[in-house]
């Protein structure tokens, strides 16, 4: 397999990554990124533990890990107007894993982006519009957890 993009030399900046590193217990960063996502107005249609999940069908022993599925409804359904196929990437996910107690990282990387460099969505001026639309929310975010 071929991919569209050298992985060893594409800077994190064009797939939209983001991170942060919060002193907090697990929880309490799940509501911050919640209560960021959610006044930057993005809803969280879908939440998950896969490590609850894990431990508890594998017996994993991992460490606290979530993933908050947020969405933007007005940005997804212009993204779907211009391809169905970025559904695949849907929802947009904060990730928050304990890197040790009381020490949590958030973690993000752009669908909007990832669609555009594996040619999943056009190169057009109305997908850059979403790109930079989910990029100005993403940001919004980013700055309220990390002041």
């Amino acid at each position: 397999m071929t991919l569209p993009i050298d992985p060893k030399v594409i800077d994190p900046g064009d797939y939209g990554e983001k991170r942060v590193t919060l002193e907090m217990g697990h929880e309490e960063a799940i509501e911050a990124v919640r209560t960021a996502c959610e006044e930057a107005g993005m809803g969280i249609p879908v939440e998950f533990s896969p490590s609850a999940l894990l431990n508890e069908k594998v017996d994993a022993d991992r460490d606290p890990y979530y993933v908050l599925g947020a969405c933007n409804p007005a940005i997804a359904d212009r993204a779907l107007d211009i391809t169905l196929h970025i559904g695949g990437l849907f929802p947009c996910n904060m990730i928050i894993w304990e890197t040790e107690p009381g020490t949590q990282e958030v973690y993000h990387v752009s669908i909007m982006r990832i669609a555009h460099l594996l040619g999943m969505a056009p190169d057009t001026d109305e997908w850059r519009s979403i790109i930079s639309d989910t990029g100005e929310l993403m940001d919004e975010i980013f700055a309220q957890l990390d002041h």
